[in-house]
């Protein structure tokens, strides 16, 4: 570690006096309940998603296969697209504190989003059983049900979001003048993250609605929405939103780091380069619409191709940052955050790895993207264990759950995505559940049932965590 990065002072003292100003904390309260109730309940129904594909198991579930599509649509828009989001909206929240010295001058911004993000969400619920209206469409990166009110909350999530991103913009415009003078604030690598993630975020919003705009006379002809309108829909949006989730992994490994740690774990230009070369890439993209005719083969081929960059970008900053974390004199094993330091670039590599398997055809497919996402939502479980929590002065009040959430949680989803692409590789089919995989070869059966029993300790890891985090807002507030 050079002599510049040592002297940087400690990452959670600087966060600490942005959260000082009163309403800070209870904003992050907020967002923070929300954020675990999204999780929670993305994974309840992760658990007839296993059910329903276990070999064997399913038979006596039939409830759970017919209605498969309509769980998986809740799973993952719950797991993947708004828990992320809400995570982008707690950085975000940090992030305009700390930018402002604490003062942010827009708060009303965050106040419409915070109530329209809780609007959203139960939008979301209600078609799949108050109002069992509409056909689930398992499009990628945001499967749908053909319901007006899932798509209206879609639009009401998008501009919460794209009010957070606003908010934090607008207090790189309004620095207060003490800022500029004693320099007592400044640009860390969470704020770093925010302001790149806000950026991204806006793009992505502008896709969604250029699409939405080129797509939108088909449903005043009176087309019924098929899956082509929704990958059409959501695949600019939808890829680049990989930019933002890549962001804040990053930010978030770098800020766990800090806090268990103790001190910068590597050099801090490592982070800013990777997040630089992700937003960069993210801008790249509106090349794309002039350079080739919009939902043709070659436009969706170019966004796919841009997950290449994520390699490097990951590289760059998981190899310094496991140096760091197993070269640390005083190893804290029973620190959860210290575990998920490990864990989750591994499970994200893991990922990456299986992802130069996949054809789009079967289950490798969800192993691929199961263990990235699995990866990132480590680092967002350790930033709640380190960061978040004690930001808020709530100490953890069950050490040892919270501690084996990890655990659960990390090698659950590395086995469960093994299983995956165990029986993706000898014919198991993707998004459906029961005989309509087609599990006729015996390891196919096995990949299936490792990811059926892998997934429940997974299931068990993330609902430990909600747990843990549950008690410690309720419980006692530290003065520390």
């Amino acid at each position: 570690m050079s002599k510049s990065t040592a002297q940087v002072p400690p990452l959670m003292e600087r966060l600490d006096v942005a959260m000082a100003e009163p309403s800070a904390r209870p904003w992050l309260t907020r967002w923070s309940v929300v954020a675990l109730i999204v999780l929670g309940t993305a994974g309840l129904f992760a658990l007839p998603l296993a059910f329903g594909r276990a070999p064997g198991v399913s038979d006596y579930f039939p409830w759970f296969v017919a209605n498969f599509h309509r769980f998986l649509v809740v799973h993952v828009d719950y797991s993947f697209v708004v828990f992320f989001l809400t995570i982008f909206a707690i950085v975000a929240h940090i992030s305009a504190y700390r930018l402002s010295n604490g003062q942010p001058r827009f708060l009303v911004l965050e106040y419409i989003a915070f109530r329209a993000t809780v609007v959203a969400i139960a939008g979301m619920f209600i078609p799949v059983f108050l109002m069992p209206e509409g056909e689930p469409i398992m499009s990628n990166y945001v499967p749908v049900l053909t319901s007006p009110l899932f798509y209206l909350s879609l639009v009401v999530l998008a501009g919460a979001m794209a009010l957070m991103a606003i908010l934090v913009l607008s207090c790189l415009f309004n620095r207060p003048q003490r800022d500029l003078d004693t320099h007592s604030f400044g640009i860390d690598m969470v704020s770093l993250a925010g302001i790149a993630a806000s950026l991204i975020y806006l793009l992505a919003f502008a896709y969604f609605l250029y699409a939405w705009a080129l797509l939108d006379p088909q449903l005043v002809e009176g087309q019924p929405i098929s899956h082509q309108f929704n990958e059409e829909l959501f695949w600019a949006g939808g890829h680049v939103l990989q930019f933002l989730n890549v962001t804040l992994l990053v930010g978030a490994w770098y800020a766990v780091a800090s806090a268990v740690l103790g001190r910068a774990p590597f050099n801090p230009m490592t982070a800013v380069a990777s997040i630089v070369i992700v937003t960069v890439s993210a801008y790249i993209t509106p090349i794309f619409f002039t350079v080739y005719e919009v939902f043709s083969a070659s436009w969706l081929l170019a966004f796919t191709n841009m997950q290449y960059v994520f390699a490097p970008v990951g590289l760059i900053v998981a190899l310094p940052l496991i140096k760091a974390v197993l070269g640390a004199s005083d190893k804290p094993w029973k620190n959860p955050g210290y575990v998920a330091l490990i864990l989750s670039p591994v499970v994200f590599g893991i990922g990456g790895v299986m992802g130069l398997f996949v054809d789009g055809q079967d289950t490798r497919t969800p192993a691929h993207y199961h263990g990235m996402i699995a990866g990132v939502t480590l680092a967002f479980m350790a930033l709640f264990y380190t960061v978040i929590l004690p930001l808020l002065k709530r100490p953890i009040t069950w050490p040892r759950l919270s501690l084996t959430s990890v655990w659960l949680f990390g090698v659950g989803q590395a086995l469960a995505s093994s299983g995956l692409f165990i029986a993706g590789g000898h014919g198991a089919a993707r998004k459906v559940a029961g005989a309509e995989q087609g599990l006729t070869a015996f390891t196919a059966k096995l990949g299936m049932g490792l990811n059926g029993g892998a997934g429940l300790l997974a299931i068990i890891g993330g609902a430990l965590f909600v747990w843990v985090c549950a008690s410690a807002l309720i419980g006692k507030k530290s003065d520390a």
